[in-house]
C-alpha cells in the first residue's frame, strides 16, 4: 500500500500546551505543487484525501489529479470523499435506525456480537419535521403544541430514543429545540472536527453530508457539507466514501458593504439571480474579497441556505474572525475556538485580506450598489428591483368583467 504523501503530511500543531496532530497542507505542497492557490473549499478535500490515503479507494493518482486542478481550474476525475459526520432529520432518520435495528437482529440469528453494529461516522438526528401548530398566539402555545406533537408521535420517538442509547456515535436532539439546519449551526458545527485515534488527538476539518438540500447553511460557518439521498447518508453512516467528482469552484468577490436600510434578504436575492444567470449547477461556490469583513454570520449563513435555488452543491465561506466571534457568541468553548484559528491558520483556510485564490470563473459584486427587492412570485432568482416595480393596478371596479352564460336545457346529465 503505497502513503506515501500521507505519512510524509503528518504534523503536530501546539494549541494552549495541548499537542493535536494533523495532515499538513504545507508539507503535501512540497511534493504536490503550489496547492496554497488552491480555493479554500478545494483545500478541505484535499486534506480529506491526504487524510485517507490507502492506495485503493484514494490513491496518489487521486490527490495528484487534485493538485493538478490549478492547471486549468478543472478536473475530470471522481474522487472517494468521507465526510466526518452525518445530519439527518426524524422524516430520513427513522428508516436508517430501522436499518440499523435490522442489521443487528441479522446478526443475532448469525449468532454474532450484535454490539459490532454501530454507525463509524458520528450521526446527529434532529427531529425537525413532524412539527404541528394547533395553538398559536398565547404564552402557552409552544408548550402545548409540544406536548401534542410527543402524543402523536409517541412510537416514532420512543423507538429513536431506543436507538441513541443502543447504537454509539448515534445522538437524537428532541422535538421543539429547533430545525436541523439552525441546530447545526449554532450547536453542532465545529469548524475543525477532533477525535482521539490510537492514542493521538486528531484534528481535521469538520465536513458533513445531510438528508436536506439545506444542509449548506452550515457552510457560513466554514463547514463544507451539502444534502445527499437517504442511501447516500446511510453510506456514509457506514464508513462509506461519497463518490463525487473534483468540482468546478466559480470564484464570488464581495466588496463594499450593504446601504443603511438594505437587508441580507436584498443582498441573498441579488446573488442568487446572479449565480443562477452564470451557472453554478454541480459546482462549488466560494466567496471571498475584503467585503466579507462586514458581512455578519447569519447574512453568509442565509446565502449558504440558498445554494439550492442557485442551483450549486454549496456556497461556501472560508473561516475567519466573523466565524470565531460567531462561535464565542453561540457558546463554544475557548478550546474549540483556539483549536479552529490555529489550524485554519497552519492550513492556509484562513481568509486573508487580499486572498485571490484559482477559481474557474468569477463573479464580482459590490454590495453597495444592492437594491431593496422583491422576488417571485414563485421564484427566488425573479428579482426585481423595488424602484422597478409597476405602478399598481387599476382598482378591481373598474375591470371590465366578461361573462360567459350556459344553457341548463342543454346539460345532459349521463
Amino acid at each position: 500500500m503505497s502513503s506515501t504523501l500521507r505519512e510524509a503530511s503528518k504534523d503536530t500543531l501546539q494549541v494552549n500546551d495541548k499537542t493535536w496532530h494533523y495532515y499538513s497542507l504545507p508539507l503535501a505542497e512540497k511534493q504536490l505543487g503550489e496547492i496554497s492557490r488552491l480555493p479554500k473549499s478545494l483545500k478541505v478535500l484535499m486534506e480529506n484525501l491526504l487524510r485517507w490515503q490507502d492506495g485503493d479507494s484514494v490513491t496518489e493518482e487521486d490527490i495528484r489529479a487534485l493538485a493538478g486542478w490549478l492547471q486549468q481550474a478543472h478536473a475530470d476525475r471522481e474522487i472517494a470523499y468521507r465526510p466526518a459526520r452525518v445530519l439527518m432529520q426524524d422524516f430520513t432518520g427513522v428508516p436508517a435506525v430501522v436499518d440499523l435495528a435490522a442489521m443487528r437482529e441479522a446478526v443475532k440469528r448469525l449468532g454474532g456480537d450484535t454490539a459490532k453494529v454501530n454507525p463509524l461516522s458520528p450521526v446527529d438526528l434532529v427531529i425537525d419535521h413532524s412539527v404541528t401548530v394547533d395553538r398559536f398566539g398565547d404564552d402557552e402555545a409552544f408548550e402545548d403544541n409540544v406536548r401534542l406533537e410527543m402524543e402523536r408521535n409517541h412510537e416514532r420517538y420512543a423507538f429513536l430514543r431506543w436507538g441513541q442509547q443502543a447504537f454509539s456515535r448515534f445522538s437524537v436532539v428532541p422535538p421543539g429545540t429547533g430545525i436541523c439546519h439552525q441546530v447545526n449551526l449554532e450547536y453542532l458545527g465545529r469548524a475543525v472536527w477532533s477525535e482521539e485515534v490510537n492514542g493521538q488527538w486528531m484534528a481535521w476539518p469538520d465536513t458533513l453530508v445531510g438528508t436536506d438540500s439545506h444542509t449548506t447553511m452550515i457552510n457560513g460557518l466554514g463547514v463544507l457539507g451539502w444534502g445527499v439521498g437517504g442511501i447516500e447518508a446511510e453510506a456514509a453512516m457506514l464508513g462509506q466514501p461519497v463518490s463525487m467528482l473534483i468540482p468546478d469552484v466559480v470564484g464570488f468577490k464581495l466588496s463594499g458593504k450593504l446601504r443603511e436600510g438594505i437587508t441580507a434578504t436584498d443582498l441573498v436575492l441579488t446573488v442568487t439571480q446572479m449565480l443562477r444567470q452564470h451557472g453554478v449547477v454541480g459546482k462549488f461556490v466560494e466567496f471571498y474579497g475584503d467585503g466579507l469583513d462586514t458581512l455578519p454570520l447569519a447574512d453568509r449563513a442565509t446565502i449558504a441556505n440558498m445554494a439550492p435555488e442557485y442551483g450549486a452543491t454549496c456556497g461556501f465561506f472560508p473561516i475567519d474572525d466573523v466565524t470565531l466571534s460567531y462561535m464565542r457568541l453561540s457558546g463554544r468553548s475557548e478550546e474549540q475556538v483556539a483549536l479552529v484559528e490555529a489550524y485554519a491558520k497552519a492550513q492556509g483556510m484562513w481568509r486573508q485580506p487580499g486572498d485571490e485564490p484559482v477559481f474557474t470563473s468569477t463573479l464580482a459584486l459590490d454590495m453597495s450598489s444592492v437594491e431593496a427587492s422583491l422576488a417571485g412570485p414563485k421564484r427566488p432568482q425573479d428579482r426585481v428591483a423595488l424602484g422597478d416595480v409597476p405602478k399598481p393596478s387599476p382598482p378591481a371596479a373598474s375591470w371590465r368583467l366578461t361573462t360567459f352564460s350556459v344553457s341548463v336545457s342543454r346539460l345532459t346529465i349521463r
